[in-house]
């Protein structure tokens, strides 16, 4: 089956889903705070990838353990749907649409259903500990998980805003597009043979 391929973050929505959603939720509990010393320690050890990066994203989600995610989730999205991109609202819908990110599955699936979106592939992760299930979905672990839960797919055109990191899925599109700030321009990139 032909779909569109879409990542999420800086693609369709402006910036870190996860970063916005972890000060969301800080604002709203601030008893969140002493997550804070040891979450510093795993955001520095993660961006200069000093250790295992998915037990390390697991521990920045830790905080989770102290809220109701499901409702904070809700509640998030009920405040920031207004910042996807509008060309992703006015996307051609004649083809399904697919979005695959590094972002858990549980902080993006309310978003993605109500934006129509007819698959979500992220990190899979347990909205109630942070502890992360399998790999986080980024780079080849997203073809990787594509061809696992939807190996019947090939796309038509894929968007990302990223090169580096997501050259891999790229490689999957018959055409490629390259999104910053909200604006997509159509790319041409060698494709392995």
């Amino acid at each position: 089956m032909k779909a569109n391929l879409y990542d999420f973050d800086k693609t369709i929505f402006p910036t870190d889903s996860e970063t916005i959603f972890w000060l969301f939720c800080l604002k709203k509990h601030p008893k969140l705070l002493r997550f804070l010393p040891g979450q510093i320690i795993n955001m520095i050890r993660f961006s200069l990838k000093l250790g295992d990066t998915d037990k390390l994203k697991s521990r920045l989600f830790s905080f989770l353990k102290a809220v109701d995610s499901e409702k904070m989730v809700q509640d998030f999205w009920d405040e920031n749907d207004k910042y996807i991109y509008p060309f992703f609202i006015s996307r051609d819908t004649s083809l399904p649409t697919i979005v695959c990110s590094a972002s858990p599955e549980f902080l993006l699936q309310p978003i993605c259903d109500k934006l129509g979106v007819e698959k979500l592939i992220g990190t899979r992760m347990n909205p109630q500990t942070g502890e992360i299930a399998g790999r986080n979905c980024k780079s080849t672990e997203k073809v990787y998980r594509i061809e696992e839960e939807i190996p019947d797919y090939s796309f038509y055109c894929v968007y990302s805003d990223s090169l580096k990191h997501d050259g891999p899925i790229f490689a999957l599109g018959e055409r490629n597009f390259k999104a910053t700030k909200g604006k997509i321009e159509e790319i041409f990139i060698n494709k392995p043979e």
